[in-house]
């Protein structure tokens, strides 16, 4: 079946109390016991399981073809979650160019915990496997990465990862199943921030787990994710859920339009380097033709004149919006390096921009204005 029918369909079903087509949204915390203790519906609290929960969570198995999947409340807690059901002493190797917040949570909570992590440049296996270790149980990798668009290698980095048994971990928010389905290459988990592209309206906040296989590790993460409450609401089950219907046809139109972008950008006086995998001259073109549908509705561009150069254009854009995040059907538009503060390692004149669904030709005009 095909990817658009399965998001449509996947995980959901008429409401067998009312006929419903659209399903309900089930807020009780609690749900009913039996008189001999049992649970009857299958629900017994919240954090435990919910039906829209449980209906996202069916969804998105069946999108990245996978045997498990797990909603959380965030990102982030997605990945704190997967990293702290590591054990101290454990190594980690990490992409270099990973979200800057991956960073700071290893740096200010894990490292001090006592894992033992390596930032490597994962577009270059053999320094990954230059630091692989026998203690290394987990690869992160982030493709494209955030912000520079860097590609990695998924199948040769996941191959690496399974020389000495580790798992090997991929950030999709970029990218979702409608273009890149890690699974399918060799990686054991991928990871979403389902407040970008899988919500897409910009009006939900959730994160996502979706494993090959229900691991060891996949058991002490679902614990965590149960035992400290990292589970998203009810309504925003429903609202990702909601958003998944639309996915494959959103992230055709953000792909199409950021790389109209992209190739107009490439040509502009006033920018210094476009970095976008769907231009041929990006350094991971090869690699992302071979493992992406498409190329994806985020770029980043560095303007020339530094970082002053670089606002006075997000300052004057008018159709764009100013603001962080990405995924929406607005484009948005950022200056990285200042929302990153002075530990940041992304360029001063680099502007991170999120495309939208506008009409890439009122896209295009705004960006050309600005940059004038």
């Amino acid at each position: 079946m095909k990817l658009e029918t399965l998001a449509v369909h996947a995980g959901r079903a008429p409401d067998p109390a009312t006929g419903a087509v659209t399903p309900p949204i089930h807020l009780s915390t609690t749900f009913l016991r039996e008189t001999d203790g049992s649970f009857p519906h299958g629900y017994i609290y919240i954090r435990s399981g919910n039906p829209n929960r449980q209906a996202l969570e069916e969804s998105v198995r069946i999108l990245e073809g996978g045997a498990v999947a797990l909603a959380f409340s965030s990102g982030m807690a997605a990945i704190m979650s997967t990293f702290q059901a590591l054990s101290p002493g454990d190594q980690v190797l990490v992409a270099d160019d990973a979200y800057y917040g991956t960073g700071q949570l290893l740096k200010t909570h894990f490292i001090p915990w006592g894992l033992q992590v390596r930032f490597v440049d994962m577009t270059d296996p053999s320094k990954v496997q230059e630091v692989l270790r026998p203690e290394t149980k987990l690869i992160w990798m982030e493709t494209p990465s955030n912000p520079l668009l860097k590609i990695t290698d998924i199948s040769r980095i996941s191959e690496i990862a399974h020389q000495v048994g580790a798992w090997a971990v991929v950030d999709g928010t970029w990218t979702t199943p409608a273009i890149q389905r890690p699974l399918d290459l060799g990686a054991d988990l991928v990871m979403h921030s389902s407040t970008k592209y899988f919500g897409g309206h910009c009006d939900l906040m959730g994160g996502l787990l979706i494993a090959r296989e229900e691991t060891s590790l996949v058991k002490r993460i679902r614990s965590l994710q149960v035992n400290g409450g990292a589970v998203p609401s009810p309504f925003d089950c429903w609202l990702v859920l909601r958003g998944v219907q639309t996915l494959p046809y959103r992230m055709r139109v953000h792909s199409e339009n950021a790389e109209k972008i992209a190739r107009f950008l490439s040509t502009h006086p006033a920018v210094e380097q476009v970095h976008y995998p769907g231009l041929p001259g990006h350094p991971g073109h090869a690699i992302a033709a071979k493992q992406m549908t498409r190329f994806g509705g985020m770029l980043s561009v560095q303007v020339r004149g530094g970082a002053e150069a670089a606002m006075a254009v997000a300052a004057k854009v008018k159709v764009f919006t100013r603001a962080t995040s990405l995924g929406g059907t607005e484009s948005l538009i950022e200056h990285r390096a200042s929302i990153e503060g002075p530990q940041t390692r992304t360029p001063q004149n680099l502007l991170r921009i999120s495309v939208g669904l506008e009409h890439p030709d009122d896209l295009i005009e705004d960006l050309n204005q600005a940059l004038a």
